[in-house]
């Protein structure tokens, strides 16, 4: 699945970008995601839940990308 999300603000936290996604149903299961090296961010394993996401880059999680907009 193929997804955009338009952001309000500069930026988005990665865990909060997951749960606002519905790919994870709470913070608390991203966060272990995220742990766990399951998501990418630009194509690289990014292992902290309050990475700052910006226009034009790009989140996986199994199979399900993200472009943030």
């Amino acid at each position: 699945m193929q997804t955009t999300f338009e952001i309000q603000g500069e930026y988005i936290e990665l865990s909060k970008l997951l749960k606002a996604t519905g790919l994870c149903p709470t913070g608390g299961t991203a966060k272990i995601l995220i742990a766990e090296g399951r998501v990418t961010v630009d194509g690289q394993v990014e292992r902290r839940r309050q990475c700052k996401l910006r226009k034009g880059q790009v989140v996986v999680l199994e199979g399900n990308t993200i472009e943030v907009a």
